[in-house]
């Protein structure tokens, strides 16, 4: 009898007067003791409300069931299908939108949708891959700061494919401390990309002077990113640099005149398609033909086995660690070891002598950077002993 007087009253109703009575409706259906038939003659009367021609209505109702597990499921997958302003509290809370939904809306939906869904506490691994497929950027951006997204590493690298341009992206991403380091030096890759299309576009810079440019600066990023890298991480780092063609002699050969073996080990694994293991075994013989032909099967150029060679020896002498700072920059004791020792061999070519020299200045630069840095904390420290000392 009540729900019968509601409907006729509402044919009649302003659009807020029906809304609030909407909500209460919603609420009652949800809370109330309503008895068999008055919950089925409730039901009916929201089912029917879905066509109210006022979307203030239809929110109302939205907002009543978002959160709740026990709202008619018929009703909330009709409310998703909304416009955004009825949607959006559905879309982002609602228990009732299974995973296939989600999909589907994704993919239909505007950009507020997509954002909406991005924002659900619970978001499983299919739904942020849609949304890394074929979100819009606002939509990846609520994703990556989503920690309850659960997110493959294909999606990771999606993101940086699609949207990795954008500085909020970026800088999203890389804040976060879980973040694989393949995706790390995706995103280097992308913002080095980007920076000299920028510097061309100005002719600031030649075409040829920038790729030069931002290959360096590229292969720096990443020997800081390997520095952080171990096991199954520095494993998918390697194999992200073979598949984006990163992952060449001139890298291979900073890694290990940077000290970081595990790099160095892991490239090689790669490229020679050997176990791990395997590649370490054979690199601790210090005979030198495992050594070149590892490289041999790896597909490095063989001018630049010997450089290898005395790198490699100059690593076991010197007994280098691998830490955080130490194994992502060059040493430049290696570094003017290999370089001269290349420099009365005949058999090294002129691009390795190139690059060689290159990394003599780098790591002569960066000596003469951490030595002064040492000096001004030095100075900085000298006052406070001379303080402590008077008092």
């Amino acid at each position: 009898m009540i729900v019968r007087q509601f409907i006729n009253w509402i044919r009649t109703a302003p659009a807020g007067e029906r809304a609030e009575a909407t909500r209460a409706l919603a609420r009652a259906w949800l809370i109330s003791d309503l008895s068999a038939d008055d919950r089925i003659a409730a039901q009916g009367a929201l089912l029917m409300l879905l066509d109210d021609p006022s979307p203030l209505v239809r929110q109302a109702m939205a907002e009543a069931f978002a959160r709740s597990a026990e709202a008619p499921a018929a009703i909330v997958r009709a409310l998703s299908a909304d416009q955004p302003t009825v949607a959006l509290p559905v879309l982002e809370h609602s228990p009732l939108l299974i995973d296939a939904d989600l999909v589907d809306i994704v993919a239909t939906g505007n950009e507020e949708v997509q954002c909406a869904v991005a924002r659900r506490i619970a978001l499983p691994v299919s739904v942020c891959a849609a949304i890394a497929e074929v979100g819009c950027a606002a939509a990846a951006l609520e994703l990556i700061e989503n920690p309850n997204a659960e997110l493959a590493p294909f999606s990771w690298d999606r993101i940086v494919e699609r949207h990795g341009h954008l500085a909020a992206i970026r800088e999203a991403m890389l804040v976060l401390e879980d973040l694989p380091s393949s995706t790390r030096a995706a995103l280097v890759a992308k913002l080095s990309q980007t920076l000299a299309q920028f510097v061309v576009a100005r002719n600031w810079l030649s075409a040829d002077r920038a790729d030069r440019i931002t290959i360096e600066a590229r292969d720096r990023s990443t020997m800081n990113i390997a520095a952080r890298s171990r096991g199954e991480d520095m494993q998918g780092l390697v194999r992200h640099l073979r598949i984006t063609g990163q992952l060449t002699a001139g890298l291979i050969l900073r890694a290990l005149l940077s000290g970081n073996l595990d790099l160095f080990d892991a490239a090689l694994a790669e490229l020679a398609d050997l176990p791990l293991a395997r590649v370490s075994a054979l690199l601790h013989d210090r005979g030198g033909n495992s050594l070149y032909a590892l490289l041999r099967r790896a597909g490095l150029p063989e001018a630049t086995f010997a450089a290898f060679q005395v790198a490699l020896d100059a690593c076991h002498e010197q007994g280098f660690v691998d830490s955080d700072d130490g194994a992502a920059r060059l040493r430049r004791r290696m570094v003017e070891r290999v370089l001269t020792h290349c420099e009365t061999d005949r058999g090294a070519t002129e691009p390795l002598m190139v690059l060689l020299r290159r990394f003599a200045t780098e790591s002569a630069r960066e000596e003469a950077r951490l030595f002064c840095d040492e000096l001004v904390a030095d100075d900085a420290v000298d006052p406070l002993y001379d303080d402590l000392i008077a008092a």
